[in-house]
């Protein structure tokens, strides 16, 4: 899997599978091991999810050598305690750090929240740490205010929600900016634009939508609990967009090329 680097260094797979909304025990633990089967190295949870057991023991049963994976998972928004919040979540998924801790939205403890992030990030409890639903006037704050900046923001992202304005914050000031729903929760896999890129490029409308992320080099966290969909996410890195395909993405925009969260 191609992978982009964060500014610690740390490399960060562009193709995970996200578990939002999807069930703790057999629903989360077969997606796992399929996706793992299929080649994924990352993996995003959160902890409002209610399925990093689910997640821990599929990653244990799936024989992938720890440093060959990447995990991320999320700090609820009104915790108080994100240092304790942190280590429950590490005990659930059975590890010794995740990869990303991520806060998952912002609220009025954001500040202290972060500090505790950071000094978990130094403490080797997470290999980087970031910031979910952060638009660009939120994390000038947490720049400014902290002492790590953030290595990733993670917000919903595609052609759909073309935030372009927050893409390039993010990449002026050294942030990774990470997509969540690529797909639009599906709602975007008929649209016409879509569907006629797709037939001419052979491709099914959800490759093509991930691959117009993937062409600016944002990673992906695509959901699904069909095994089929799972191995068809991952077959978008043998094929490209070309210009005029990404002008007509680009177009479907909603957002006005927002530089906001939502």
């Amino acid at each position: 899997m191609n992978e982009v680097e964060l500014a610690n260094g740390v490399r960060m797979p562009l193709l995970g599978l996200g578990v939002f909304q999807t069930r703790s025990g057999a629903e989360t633990e077969n997606a796992v091991r399929w996706a793992l089967e299929a080649g994924y190295r990352h993996v995003d949870t959160a902890a409002l999810y209610g399925n990093e057991q689910s997640v821990g023991r599929a990653l244990a049963a799936g024989g992938v050598p720890r440093e060959e994976l990447f995990v991320t998972t999320k700090l609820l928004p009104r915790a108080r305690d994100a240092r304790r919040a942190l280590e429950h979540s590490l005990r659930l998924l059975e590890l010794d750090w995740v990869d990303l801790y991520l806060i998952h939205w912002p609220t009025g403890r954001a500040d202290e929240q972060w500090a505790a992030l950071e000094g978990a990030y130094e403490d080797g409890l997470a290999r980087a740490i970031g910031v979910s639903n952060w638009g660009a006037e939120a994390l000038g704050r947490t720049v400014a205010g902290g002492r790590v900046v953030p290595h990733v923001d993670q917000v919903e992202f595609s052609p759909f929600q073309y935030r372009r304005a927050l893409l390039e914050e993010c990449r002026a000031l050294g942030v990774v900016f990470e997509s969540y729903s690529p797909l639009a929760r599906g709602r975007g896999l008929g649209d016409a634009t879509v569907t006629r890129i797709a037939g001419e490029l052979g491709r099914t409308p959800a490759q093509v939508i991930l691959r117009w992320a993937l062409e600016r080099d944002v990673p992906v966290i695509p959901k699904s609990v069909r095994r089929e969909r799972i191995v068809e996410n991952a077959q978008v890195f043998d094929f490209t967009l070309g210009p005029e395909a990404m002008a007509a993405l680009d177009a479907l925009d909603q957002t006005g090329g927002s530089a906001e969260a939502r």
